[in-house]
């Protein structure tokens, strides 16, 4: 079989809370740094407002949820639009993990909750090369 041509990465749309700004942290370094040619972002919003483009996106290819809260909105929204959930990351779950990286702030985080998204990408960077089948990145 061959593998999918992208990830998709569908973080928290939380806004002013830290661990949504965790996630959308987290999303943006893999996207658009760590797994660029693997991953595309598709913003939870436009699968709330039932984009057709992103629900497609989310239904023919493997999507990872970060939800930056127990409400699980992320998750949800993959499933309710057609996709199904690679794999979920709750940041509280990530936060358990690395409790040396406090969040705080909201427009920016401090150094906890950049090290704390860090971190999350890291976990997520090694889940796309899991789904992809490729190891270290296009860029590698």
């Amino acid at each position: 079989m061959t593998p999918p041509r992208k990830v998709m990465v569908i973080p928290c749309s939380g806004i002013g809370k830290s661990f949504g700004t965790v996630s959308r942290v987290a999303a943006y370094q893999v996207v658009e740094e760590d797994r660029p040619g693997q991953t595309q972002l598709v913003p939870l919003a436009l699968l709330v407002t039932g984009d057709e483009e992103s629900r497609r996106l989310v239904a023919e290819n493997p999507a990872v949820a970060i939800d930056g809260c127990k409400l699980a909105c992320a998750s949800k929204m993959i499933t309710q639009s057609g996709g199904q959930v690679a794999r979920e990351f709750a940041v509280l779950d990530v936060f358990r993990r690395y409790r040396e990286f406090k969040p705080e702030g909201i427009a920016e985080l401090n150094a906890g909750g950049e090290q704390l998204a860090a971190a999350l990408a890291r976990e997520m960077d090694a889940v796309v090369d899991e789904l992809t089948g490729e190891e270290g990145g296009s860029h590698a």
